[in-house]
């Protein structure tokens, strides 16, 4: 059955990965047609075509490999400047093939390309376009990536909510052991703790502590820390009726946490404890749902973090491809192909959690799925969109600085030029995700730690 629902959750994250890149390439052609751009192709995929439907001018369809996605238009490129003087004479362009250097030949094999996409006439290219509108159609498809991110994680905080520790006792700890101790059961001799002498059970809703109520576990917490060897009386819930029971916190040594739950260390990497009062009540967890703007506030969080391991990107991958050597432990924060996002999907499909919160760290999973995807669009190189926006306001500005000189507009930007760079960009991608895939396949990253 965990085999099954392993399974089960890589199939989901292949579909949400599907859907993802669907509505990233609408994104892209929504605006195209509304700006006049005859559009061929709508593909999500790669591979072999599985499914097709032309419908009007162009042809929609689904590939094998739900890797990437495309939609071709028309112009994508202005012609060479050859092509331009046989257009203005009125002669056929030279077609033939460059031959001789390799990059010249890619070159060339880009306007060819380029060419057999203006079908429906030259006067519905995207080259054509006014620079806003180019950089509308290129940043449409990150966009659809960030709004569908902030709408999973708008379910996943306000709808579902996030684990948050409640009034009510899950558990209690028997007797007080030190801080630092390495000891997991009771011994003889051990003191009893407070919670325990006072007679909670699990199941208890705490209501009220020293006259004060509360409502979440860190207010019940911060009374208890701050009244240590005093005496609180607590109202209690208990199978339906309250009742009152003494609680006398002792004093403890206990680890401090940040606002994350994450252990605080000092510059020695030792944990950082303090002297507080200490009962023994382990809370209840339940899902709380949050703020509405919680989701958004998410998903821009996820988008600096995003951006920041693209930054170091290059690090992060040759620290990666250390880890195979060395059997190092992975950075739980670097960055994953699509194999160990779908390890990880694998993993929440088949844990023993109930299954809303299943359904919670799926949403999460696929919504930093999606930052990625928007983030890692806008770097500014080709063939990525935010390449695509580069070439278009380096356009844009030639114009202004031709308009500025009382010079006739420049010639388009000629983007087949930068096809070797680009090559050198595909390159260094495939590389850089191939290592990511052994990496992933042989020393993964797992959620529920080693």
């Amino acid at each position: 059955m965990t085999v099954l629902a392993f399974v089960i959750g890589i199939v989901l994250l292949v579909v949400g990965l599907a859907v993802s890149i669907a509505l990233h390439e609408i994104g892209h052609l929504v605006p195209a047609k509304k700006f006049g751009v005859h559009v061929g192709q709508y593909m999500v995929g790669f591979g072999p075509t599985l499914f097709s439907r032309t419908v009007g001018e162009t042809q929609y369809g689904i590939k094998a490999f739900p890797l990437g996605g495309y939609i071709s238009m028309s112009g994508m490129y202005p012609p060479s400047p050859a092509e331009r003087e046989a257009q203005a004479a009125g002669t056929a362009a030279p077609a033939a093939r460059a031959s001789g250097r390799f990059f010249a030949a890619m070159v060339q094999d880009a306007r060819l390309a380029n060419e057999e996409t203006l079908i429906a006439g030259r006067d519905r290219v995207f080259y054509l376009l006014p620079v806003w509108k180019r950089v509308v159609i290129m940043l449409g498809g990150p966009l659809m990536n960030l709004l569908l991110a902030i709408v999973l994680f708008a379910i996943l905080f306000s709808g579902i909510g996030v684990q948050t520790a409640s009034t009510t006792v899950a558990s209690i700890t028997q007797c007080v052991l030190p801080a630092d101790t390495t000891q997991t059961a009771c011994e003889p001799g051990d003191p009893a703790t407070p919670a325990a002498e006072a007679g909670f059970a699990p199941g208890d809703t705490i209501r009220s502590i020293d006259g004060t109520a509360v409502s979440t576990f860190d207010e019940t917490s911060a009374i208890i820390q701050a009244n240590p060897g005093r005496a609180l009386d607590v109202v209690i819930t208990r199978d339906g009726a309250d009742q009152t029971l003494t609680l006398t916190p002792v004093l403890a040594e206990r680890p401090v946490y940040d606002e994350n739950d994450n252990p605080v260390t000092d510059a020695a990497g030792t944990p950082v404890t303090q002297d507080v009062g200490f009962a023994g009540i382990g809370p209840a967890s339940v899902l709380t749902p949050q703020p509405i703007w919680a989701g958004p506030q998410a998903a821009v969080e996820n988008v600096g973090a995003v951006f920041g391991i693209i930054a170091q990107l290059p690090v992060k991958v040759y620290q990666t491809a250390e880890s195979l050597f060395t059997g190092a432990d992975r950075d739980p924060n670097g960055p994953l192909s699509v194999v160990g996002v779908g390890v990880i999907a694998g993993d929440v499909a088949a844990s023993e959690s109930p299954i809303l919160n299943r359904v919670a760290g799926f949403l999460g999973l696929l919504a930093s799925l999606n930052i990625a995807l928007f983030a890692f669009n806008l770097i500014p190189l080709l063939p990525l969109d935010g390449g695509h926006v580069v070439v278009a306001l380096w356009g844009g500005l030639k114009n202004v600085w031709a308009k500025l000189r009382h010079r006739p507009p420049p010639p388009p930007v000629d983007a087949t030029r930068l096809v070797p760079l680009t090559f050198i960009v595909v390159i260094l991608l495939v590389v850089m995700g191939g290592i990511l895939i052994v990496a992933d396949l042989i020393n993964p990253v797992s959620i529920f730690g080693p």
